[in-house]
């Protein structure tokens, strides 16, 4: 028995509910055993006891020993006084919580609890419950996927507000640093929004139309210009850049921050960031267009570029590559965005505008999609969990990074109903 395991037992009522009597003998029946507290005071608030004929409303603290209450000092302690009821796994001493009716659970607690419990908390695999999550109802686990994409998207936008509010509400720029972190993907994901932060969104506007010049500023605030080269392409961009660059009053990134190793070379910034300004020079009133647009068949025309002319036989500047061809985005990486850029930031501005329809669409959105291919979703289907969609994979990625990895079974809908079934 833990405190964690015992809070989890008292709050689901996974405990003998009927013939409760106080530790005085008086007959004990739980209405309701309130609300968890995750902060200061008793563990649980609100609660309804009703003993014998008599129905209490207040605060409920629970121990593995009830000698702990004089341990953590609760007799010393005015928001421990006048307590509904003190529960006790062990009642070793009597008397510690004056006034207080006690109940002790010891023995009134069914094995298998305990039992399943343990059998999730010392699984040596990856996924503590590999080989029981197929006892819980689809609906069930359905409806925990559609709880976890809320909480994946919640902690992600929190960040996204942080960067609305550091833009004064401009969403054109938010959509230009998620876009740009997106290209980067998860490898360089951190420069490529150093990069988009570096040039102020009007300044590219101004440009947009000429490619070369996009290409100038993205590559030199890069920090990938300042080298001597041996290719007419660089050399142009070099000097463009050396004329926006004063014009602008810009300072560029630091070139170190990117990174090329053991990368598949269709991945190299250097190809994305020539895509990146592909997108640019493209694109007009790309974030009205992404927002007031719900199918993939709209979307994805978007997204689909190419990098331009030097790109097809090169990935990196001065290095020459015979057959590669053109370097289009590529749709895995146009799903990509949509999953992680477009879907989310449609999902935040029909929070912010209070568009429940917009918002609905947004999920419906990655529901279109395919499930991401990764080692985590790789990982859940070989344990028999596939994701239909990638609504379906965003949420098996936040359960597996949330909560199996950190073996935080009794926050889980799944491990909650593996612990709850007697068989």
């Amino acid at each position: 028995m833990t405190e964690a395991l015992f809070q989890f037992i008292w709050q689901h009522s996974l405990y003998q509910v009927t013939d409760l009597k106080t530790t005085d003998g008086e007959q004990l029946t739980i209405v309701h055993p309130g609300k968890l507290n995750k902060d200061a005071g008793p563990d649980f608030l609100e609660a309804r006891i009703k003993i014998g004929k008599t129905i209490l409303v207040g605060n409920v603290e629970l121990h593995l020993k009830s000698s702990d209450w004089l341990r953590h000092g609760h007799q010393h302690d005015l928001s421990y006084h006048n307590l509904a009821l003190h529960v006790v796994y062990d009642n070793d001493v009597d008397g510690v919580a004056i006034n207080t009716p006690v109940l002790v659970l010891d023995g009134k607690i069914p094995a298998h609890v305990i039992g399943k419990y343990d059998v999730l908390m010392q699984a040596g695999n990856q996924l503590p419950c590999s080989d029981q999550h197929k006892q819980v109802r689809s609906i069930t686990k359905e409806g925990w996927l559609t709880r976890l994409l809320a909480e994946r998207w919640e902690h992600k936008l929190s960040d996204w507000n942080v960067m609305l509010e550091n833009s004064a509400e401009d969403w054109r720029n938010l959509l230009y640093w998620r876009m740009a972190a997106n290209f980067g993907f998860k490898t360089n994901a951190t420069p490529f929004l150093l990069l988009a932060q570096s040039i102020p969104l009007n300044v590219l506007g101004r440009h947009r139309e000429n490619l070369m010049q996009i290409e100038a500023l993205l590559f030199g605030q890069a920090g990938m210009l300042n080298a001597s080269f041996m290719d007419d392409y660089p050399e142009k961009l070099q000097d463009e850049y050396s004329y926006l660059r004063k014009k602008y009053k810009l300072s560029p990134i630091s070139a170190h921050l990117w990174k090329f190793l053991r990368m598949r070379p269709a991945n190299f910034p250097t190809v994305r960031i020539a895509q990146f300004a592909m997108l640019i020079h493209k694109s007009e009133h790309l974030f009205s267009q992404i927002i007031e647009t719900h199918s993939i068949k709209e979307i994805e025309p978007l997204l689909d570029v190419t990098a331009s002319d030097y790109w097809i036989d090169h990935f990196m500047f001065d290095e020459l590559q015979t057959g590669p061809g053109p370097k289009s985005l590529g749709k895995s990486s146009i799903q990509n965005i949509i999953i992680n850029t477009i879907a989310p930031i449609q999902f935040l501005y029909a929070s912010r505008q209070g568009a429940a329809s917009l918002r609905e669409h947004s999920l419906n959105l990655l529901e279109a999609v395919p499930a991401e291919k990764n080692n985590i979703t790789a990982l859940w289907a070989d344990n028999g969990w596939t994701a239909n969609n990638a609504a379906q994979s965003q949420a098996l990625i936040q359960l597996y990074n949330n909560y199996c990895s950190a073996r935080r079974c009794l926050e889980c809908t799944v491990g909650l109903n593996i612990i709850r079934q007697a068989t």
